[in-house]
């Protein structure tokens, strides 16, 4: 199942490069650059700015606009990528930040949010402020003692994985967000892992398709 569905991903991104190319490409990285660097810019949510899915089209050359933080990145500080869900069908980085300031956070615990077209574009990345400014994720929920968010990008999929599956969008901008950070990080592998290899949940959800996603990376590396 995981190879047909890859392979069917791979036809439509396909088609959407040579339909989007030529007219949207330019544009969406000079807009998405922008933000990056001035969070004022129409679009930002929660503390962040959030990207168009168009930018995953140029692929990792599109990916390196979530380099451009405020505070420099100091790379041998992140060592590890968890991919967590929202729990719910429905969100946006705005909704879970709110969520987040009533368990007594300071806005959005998440680094990196994917949204799957309600509330958020489908495939779109919001970039939050933890990530720009460098700082640490919130404490992931049930994690085992002894673990500790510091050097842990957490990035979540909107969507409550134990219900229904994700977008293809979502899964294709999280292989590139992932790809992306692991490339300029050095993180391995296996430093790469689910909220649930982490903590007693079921995070991501019984419907996130590891081993598609496996072949997703491995098609990117």
């Amino acid at each position: 199942m995981g190879s047909a569905r890859v392979t069917t991903r791979s036809r439509t991104s396909m088609r959407t490069k040579v339909v989007w190319s030529v007219l949207g490409i330019g544009m969406s990285l000079g807009v998405a650059a922008l933000s990056i660097l001035d969070p004022g810019v129409s679009g930002a949510r929660a503390g962040g700015v959030s990207l168009s899915p168009l930018m995953g089209i140029s692929g990792s050359l599109g990916m390196d606009s979530i380099f451009q933080t405020s505070t420099p990145i100091e790379e041998s500080r992140w060592d590890s990528i968890v991919i967590v869900h929202s729990g719910t069908p429905s969100g946006s980085a705005a909704d879970i930040a709110q969520e987040h300031r009533g368990l007594g956070y300071d806005g959005l615990g998440f680094h990196f949010v994917i949204g799957n077209g309600t509330r958020m574009g489908d495939g779109e990345i919001h970039v939050g402020y933890r990530w720009i400014d460098q700082r640490d994720g919130a404490e992931l929920a049930g994690v085992r003692d002894g673990f500790s968010s510091a050097g842990v990008i957490e990035i979540c999929l909107v969507g409550d994985g134990d219900r229904r599956p994700f977008t293809d969008e979502q899964l294709h901008r999280l292989a590139q967000v992932v790809t992306a950070l692991a490339k300029r990080l050095d993180i391995p592998s296996e430093k790469i892992k689910l909220h649930k290899d982490l903590a007693g949940t079921t995070s991501p959800g019984q419907y996130f398709p590891q081993a598609e996603f496996e072949q997703l990376l491995a098609s990117m590396g």
